[in-house]
């Protein structure tokens, strides 16, 4: 217990993350007089994964496609497709930031790539201030759900570390998360056509169409490139993600030079800080996980909890609870490493699929990015537009509360996640 609320206090103290981790391993392992070599082997096992390749080169193509002009032509060929909409504007916003996540893995970078763009844009439009800050900031997350993002991958990979449950796959995951993703956006958009302004529609325009398509002609291949190929069987996850990070670097660098090669190792630095501290984090929180396993803690969890809580219905409330609550706490990479082992077996317990499970986690985290007190995309969003936090706080709850209902729909219709996997 002194051990525990040591490991607590430092990471109050703001003690990096894989420290604290790596410590809770290395203390585990000592008192239960394990060789200390268990943690490096666990370094090595994810050097020997393949499907870890994909983390550095989805991350390196996202990160050059926010650096460059991909996302102003996103928003003019999703404003030419779905501007004639009610609340078409809107609907443009999602699509748009939905996408950018997808590929990015990171929220923060959606909101300050397309704040510039689609906060006047929405505001010239005639959509109100609250409407706008509101819609930027949560749409922020939206992609986390969508391939190929990141958290997918990563909640596939620890769950099959932890060799629990029916075998799944990365791409089951990408599966799974399409239809919550889009139910989503589809409830923001009815929420946005509803409230929208009534003179901001414009008629479809097939020149404006296909003058946004020509412009967008070296994005469009892209979705093809990921869905298409993993889907066709034609690539493997991490074989899709190096020609992803081909086809980017080639057009973006190459082709289009919207970004000078003096540009490029900057960008690299970036993207591979990022790469660089989840695999640290991975790798240490593998052999806490190890510890954990082997010390039964897990088994003991689902015990204690079974016997306060009798069905999966109360355990499944309880849960959405704790993570909307993680999620202001934690960004959803760092919930993944610490929170997905002790949830797994003791969801498991109760009967919970894990792919499903892992549909509920996301989601959940997704609205955390940007729950008071302290969503991290809140703070983001505030920095970005210069709004004072209190009216973030205000604009986004009309957001949190749709997206709180899809979470409730996406937890107790598991068909919703399973249903093109023919699971449970």
């Amino acid at each position: 217990m002194t051990v525990t609320l040591i490991l607590v206090g430092l990471a109050l103290l703001g003690v990096p993350l894989f420290v604290v981790i790596g410590l809770s391993a290395l203390i585990g392992f000592t008192a239960s007089e394990t060789d200390l070599m268990a943690v490096a082997v666990e370094f090595y096992r994810i050097a020997e994964m393949p499907i870890l390749l994909a983390i550095p080169l989805f991350t390196f193509a996202g990160y050059l496609l926010s650096e460059s002009g991909a996302p102003a032509r996103l928003v003019a060929l999703t404003e030419a497709l779905l501007g004639w909409m009610p609340g078409g504007l809107a609907v443009v916003a999602l699509v748009a930031c939905a996408l950018m996540t997808a590929f990015t893995g990171a929220s923060g970078v959606t909101i300050v790539a397309l704040g510039a763009l689609l906060y006047p844009a929405l505001k010239q439009a005639g959509y109100p201030e609250n409407f706008n800050l509101g819609l930027i900031t949560s749409a922020g997350s939206l992609g986390v759900l969508f391939a190929p993002a990141l958290p997918l991958i990563l909640y596939a990979v620890v769950v099959q570390q932890m060799g629990l449950g029916e075998p799944f796959t990365v791409d089951d995951m990408f599966t799974a998360g399409l239809l919550p993703g889009l139910l989503m956006i589809a409830l923001l958009g009815l929420y946005a056509a509803w409230t929208g302004p009534k003179r901001e529609r414009e008629p479809f325009s097939w020149p404006r169409a296909m003058r946004a398509l020509r412009q967008a002609r070296w994005e469009l291949p892209l979705p093809f490139l990921v869905l298409g190929g993993i889907y066709s069987g034609l690539f493997a996850v991490s074989e899709a993600a190096a020609v992803t990070a081909l086809y980017v670097l080639v057009v973006e660098v190459l082709i289009l030079r919207e970004i000078p090669l003096t540009r490029l190792a900057g960008i690299v630095r970036e993207s591979m800080t990022l790469v660089g501290a989840i695999l640290v984090i991975l790798g240490l929180s593998l052999a806490s996980t190890n510890y954990l396993i082997d010390a039964e803690i897990p088994e003991r969890l689902f015990q204690w909890v079974n016997a306060q809580v009798s069905d999966p219905l109360t355990f499944l409330i309880l849960l959405n609870l704790f993570l909307l609550l993680l999620g202001t706490l934690l960004d959803v990479f760092s919930a993944l490493m610490i929170v997905v082992p002790l949830m797994v077996p003791v969801a498991l317990g109760y009967g919970i699929d894990p792919v499903h499970l892992g549909i509920i986690f996301l989601a959940n985290m997704q609205i955390g990015y940007f729950t008071p007190p302290v969503g991290m995309n809140l703070f983001i969003a505030s920095h970005r537009f210069g709004k004072p936090i209190l009216q973030l706080y205000r604009a986004t709850l009309p957001f949190f509360f749709i997206l709180l209902l899809a979470v409730l729909l996406i937890t107790y219709w598991p068909a919703l996640s399973l249903g093109l996997l023919e699971r449970g």
